[in-house]
């Protein structure tokens, strides 16, 4: 179905009349469309350009997240792309969910920064964790310890840090694995 490399499949249905150039259409079909790389997803979403910031926040907006915990979120979130390598491409990414998680949950978190920060550390968490080449294995102790006063200078609820996140990630991988072997390009 696409087969130009990377992202550029997109821009071949849109220049041959298949997909319309506006972020709700782009980030619908990047959400809906069954068996698209997921690697290059995460690369197209994660571009710095105007039209890429809408279709990225139009792309999480796709996401519900109400009445999920912080961890249950990043999943769904993490499951719909993979994140790219670039850091400048994951920070986008990052603000755009902590944005939309707040916006589904008032009263979570103090601000959208907290959040950030916090889904920062599950990320990593969550690599540490599940990745086998990492031999010293953050301890709950340390974990909480790093997330200290992240939420406008206040420590978070205990219970948010252990229960919520670091109790969780270990039966649930948060970034999942590239699976799907077509191109969305």
């Amino acid at each position: 179905m696409l087969v130009e490399e990377e992202i550029g499949g997109v821009y071949y249905l849109v220049e041959n009349g298949l997909l319309e150039w506006r972020s709700d259409s782009v980030a619908e079909f990047l959400y809906k469309e069954e068996g698209l790389n997921k690697t290059a997803i995460g690369n197209f979403l994660g571009e710095r350009e105007e039209m890429h910031l809408e279709i990225l926040k139009a792309f999480v907006g796709l996401h519900e997240f109400s009445d999920l915990n912080l961890v249950q979120a990043l999943r769904q979130f993490l499951w719909s792309f993979r994140l790219p390598g670039e850091a400048q491409k994951i920070d986008r990414m990052m603000e755009a969910f902590a944005t939309r998680y707040c916006d589904c949950n008032p009263g979570v978190f103090q601000s959208t920064d907290t959040c950030y920060i916090l889904s920062f550390a599950i990320i990593m968490l969550n690599t540490s964790l599940h990745n086998p080449n990492v031999k010293d294995k953050p301890s709950l102790q340390r974990f909480v310890s790093m997330n200290r006063a992240i939420n406008n200078g206040e420590d978070l609820p205990t219970e948010l840090l252990t229960v919520s996140c670091f109790l969780f990630i270990p039966h649930l991988q948060v970034v999942q694995k590239q699976k799907s072997k077509m191109a969305t390009t």
